[in-house]
């Protein structure tokens, strides 16, 4: 879908999230006025001759150990990493026994995949679930054979710092001034933080002190340092907009 957008429309600026299910993961749900659908899309199109907007995406995680190459996957369903069933491998790694009646939460929360761009940027794409036939296991977001993986350090407050830091950094040298902003956080995000996220909102609203409101979403999309817009998991975007 984002690159149906961005394959058509030069430059595309696009933020948004991901309807949530209170982390069922079952049917998601959009409306307005009196549509709605669960296979469906909301859109609003700004006239940015009248309407700044800018937004960045931000996850704070940091990397643990070295590159890891999935060899086998078929979209987001990752069969093996460097020739190891993914599950195996993320017990490894985890320290979590195999029999943990939570298993998938776990590795979701405290173990998530980083997958790394070529051009430097990380995207975030945790676990959900876990074929035990197997032991392959879906992630959020595709993770192409060849892609090179890293697992993720547990989060601590540096997660929320970092997010907080990008949001200055971003009105400093992106736009110095705003009139709103909208935030789309990860659902996700909220359990891995816990109260933690009231945090990093609060930093948010002081790097900013505009007008604020957002959602907590199943995934994200917005445009990570380089511009280019992906899909985000674990992962805060904003949106920062100012009449002209």
């Amino acid at each position: 879908m984002i690159a149906g957008f961005t394959d058509i429309i030069e430059h595309a600026n696009i933020t948004g999230g991901m309807a949530g299910d209170d982390h069922t993961f079952t049917t998601q749900h959009v409306f307005t006025n009196d549509r709605s659908g669960d296979r469906a899309i909301i859109t609003l199109v700004l006239n940015q001759d009248k309407i700044l907007m800018k937004g960045r995406a931000s996850h704070g995680w940091k990397p643990l150990g070295t590159d890891k190459t999935v060899t086998k996957s078929e979209g987001n369903r990752v069969f093996t990493i460097d020739g190891i069933p993914s599950l195996d491998l993320c017990v490894r790694y985890s320290g979590l026994p195999i029999d943990h009646p939570n298993l998938a939460m776990e590795l979701l929360m405290n173990c998530p995949f980083q997958l790394h761009r070529d051009n430097g940027v990380s995207l975030m794409r945790p676990v959900y679930y876990i074929f035990w036939e197997d032991h392959s296991m879906l992630t959020s977001g595709n993770l192409p054979e060849g892609s090179k993986i890293r697992f993720s350090l547990p989060p601590d407050f540096d997660v929320v710092e970092q997010v907080v830091e990008e949001n200055k950094k971003f009105r400093q040298t992106e736009m110095p001034e705003a009139d709103a902003l909208i935030v789309y956080n990860c659902g996700g995000r909220l359990m891995c933080l816990g109260p933690l996220i009231s945090e990093e909102l609060k930093g948010m609203k002081q790097a900013w002190n505009v007008p604020m409101a957002g959602m907590f979403s199943n995934a994200e999309i917005g445009p990570t340092k380089n511009g280019k817009v992906e899909m985000h998991n674990l992962t805060t975007c904003w949106v920062a907009i100012k009449e002209r």
